[in-house]
C-alpha cells in the first residue's frame, strides 16, 4: 500500500507585505502623483490647455444656448409645432448644460414651455427672426442645426480627447436633428 500524500488546507504565511497591500499602496502613490502633477499651477502649458478647454466649452455652451433661443422663438411663433420640436429642444438644452459642466440644474422640461433653463440661455438682446410659415421656420432650424454640427465637427479636430468626444457626440445629435427636421420635406 502506498502512502497518500497529505495536503494541508491551512494557508501558508509568507514573511513581508502581501501583494494586495503593495498594489494598493502603489496605486495610492500613483494617484497622488497624478493629482499633484495635474494641479501644478506653475506649468504654463497645463494652464494654457485648461484655459483653452474652458474657452471651447464656453463657446460651445453659448452656441447651444443660441440654438435653444431659436427653438424657443419658433415655438413662440408657431405653438402648433410643439409636439414635433419639444424633444429636439430638450436635447439642445441638455447639450448646453453638458458644455457648462452641468453646473446649472435644469428644471423639468414641459411639453410646450418656451422658458430656458436658468444659466443656460439668458435673455437674448433680440429674438431670432422666425419665418411666418411654419415649414420655413422648421427648415431654418434644420439649417441652424446643420451649420452648428459642421462647426463642431471641425472644432473637435483640435480639441483634447474628452472634449472631442463630447463635441463629436453633440455634432452627431445636431446632424440627426437636422435630418429629423427635414425628413418630411422629401
Amino acid at each position: 500500500m502506498s502512502a497518500v500524500p497529505s495536503y494541508s488546507t491551512a494557508p501558508r504565511s509568507r514573511p513581508g507585505p502581501r501583494r494586495r497591500s503593495l498594489l494598493t499602496g502603489a496605486a495610492g502613490v500613483a494617484s497622488a502623483a497624478l493629482v499633484t502633477g495635474c494641479s501644478n499651477s506653475a506649468d504654463p502649458e497645463a494652464a494654457a490647455r485648461r484655459s483653452a478647454v474652458r474657452r471651447l466649452r464656453a463657446r460651445a455652451a453659448e452656441e447651444s444656448a443660441e440654438l435653444l433661443r431659436r427653438y424657443d422663438a419658433v415655438l413662440a411663433a408657431h405653438p402648433s409645432l410643439a409636439e414635433r420640436l419639444d424633444p429636439l429642444r430638450s436635447e439642445v438644452r441638455r447639450h448646453a448644460e453638458a458644455f457648462r459642466d452641468g453646473r446649472t440644474p435644469a428644471p423639468p422640461a414641459s411639453a410646450s414651455s418656451t422658458a430656458t433653463a436658468p444659466g443656460v440661455a439668458g435673455p437674448s438682446p433680440s429674438a431670432p427672426d422666425v419665418p411666418k410659415d411654419p415649414g420655413d421656420a422648421v427648415r431654418a432650424l434644420a439649417e441652424a442645426e446643420r451649420e452648428l454640427a459642421d462647426r463642431r465637427g471641425k472644432a473637435l479636430l483640435d480639441a483634447p480627447d474628452e472634449q472631442a468626444r463630447l463635441l463629436a457626440s453633440v455634432a452627431a445629435a445636431g446632424a440627426a436633428h437636422a435630418y429629423l427636421l427635414t425628413e418630411g420635406d422629401k
